[in-house]
């Protein structure tokens, strides 16, 4: 006999088997089988691992049991009342992990779960727990990702439409014997990139690194008509990595009477050593 079950009598016994045999609740089933094997004398340990379910529901059960009897063992969430994951309340959450969080008067510029029920709340006056909200979200098809990265133009709508169109009329009227090159620079880090990964329990990866990170530079030009690349490699993201590359243009391109290249603002390209007349 388990030391957490007293032995049930015939008729108490009898009214488990019957509710057995008519309840369609997966979890009252589940309840009552655990009362059912307690009483017939095996550990907690052994009950767990016949049912699949974890120690602490069968301590949990028994114990709920022992304090109210039969109707314990029913479910008490089905008189919660309506869900409150309903399709209104989807719809939001989808169209808000869609957003910002700065579009809603938060500082980060990422959604946490703790913020998604806070902003909901906000919303709707409704609160769910965390492990709610994770399942809300599996709801929604949302996944937790990395975000992308990026600059916003620092120049206004009407400054950036105007140069892009002054870029478009060089490249239409260009000569023949002119070229044109769109020109970036660019990092390569000789360490690798960790990220995510799947792993067993209890086991953790290791990356062999080099240790410090090691970085060089490359400066390139896409050639305009024929996609062709040219580029240069560098130590340091110096004027002298561009210089080098507008040397490597020119050497290429000799027979070309004027080069244009296409480049940012980059504080490199504004030095001095890279003026000319």
């Amino acid at each position: 006999m388990s030391a957490i079950f007293h032995k049930l009598n015939y008729f108490v016994k009898q009214r488990l088997l019957k509710l057995l045999r008519q309840c369609r609740s997966r979890i009252v089933h589940e309840h009552i089988l655990i009362a059912l094997n307690l009483s017939a004398g095996h550990s907690a340990r052994q009950v767990g691992v016949l049912l699949h379910v974890h120690n602490t529901t069968v301590y949990r059960v028994a114990k709920r049991f022992r304090d109210h009897g039969v109707w314990s063992l029913f479910d008490g969430r089905e008189d919660n009342g309506d869900t409150k994951l309903d399709e209104h309340f989807l719809d939001v959450l989808y169209r808000l992990v869609r957003s910002s969080p700065l579009e809603h008067g938060w500082r980060r510029p990422t959604w946490t779960r703790e913020l998604l029920v806070a902003t909901m709340q906000k919303k709707l006056g409704v609160r769910i727990h965390v492990a709610t909200m994770s399942r809300a979200l599996a709801l929604i098809h949302a996944r937790r990702g990395r975000s992308r990265q990026t600059v916003r133009c620092p120049w206004s709508p009407i400054a950036k439409g105007w140069r892009l169109a002054e870029i478009r009329r060089l490249l239409d009227r260009l000569p023949r014997n002119h070229a044109a090159f769109y020109e970036d620079e660019v990092d390569i880090h000789l360490n690798p990139k960790i990220g995510l990964d799947w792993m067993l329990e209890g086991q953790q990866k290791e990356v062999v690194t080099p240790g410090k990170n090691v970085k060089r530079y490359l400066a390139g030009a896409l050639d305009v008509r024929t996609g062709m690349l040219t580029w240069v490699e560098g130590e340091r993201k110096t004027s002298a990595l561009f210089i080098a590359l507008l040397n490597n243009l020119r050497a290429h391109h000799p027979l070309v009477a004027v080069i244009h290249v296409i480049l940012d603002n980059y504080r490199t390209i504004r030095a001095k050593s890279c003026r000319w007349r």
